[in-house]
């Protein structure tokens, strides 16, 4: 699974987007909001964990999501 930090404009807020090992967009959420519904994802019980990366991430930077 990867991750990426899509930088918002203007009144847009920051948005993360979650994709597959073949890049199809598997979610999409706010970088602002509370993490729900992981475990939609497989990410059950890591909210801490995406937390911290999603904090540490460049925008625009793809990244192997590893937690």
């Amino acid at each position: 699974m990867y991750i990426i930090k899509v930088k918002g404009k203007a009144k847009i807020p920051d948005y993360i987007q979650l994709r597959d090992e073949n890049f199809v967009l598997i979610a999409y959420f706010r970088a602002d909001r509370p993490l729900k519904d992981l475990h939609r994802y497989g990410l059950e019980s890591k909210e801490t964990e995406l937390a911290a990366v999603i904090a540490g991430l460049e925008f625009g930077k793809l990244q192997k999501l590893e937690i």
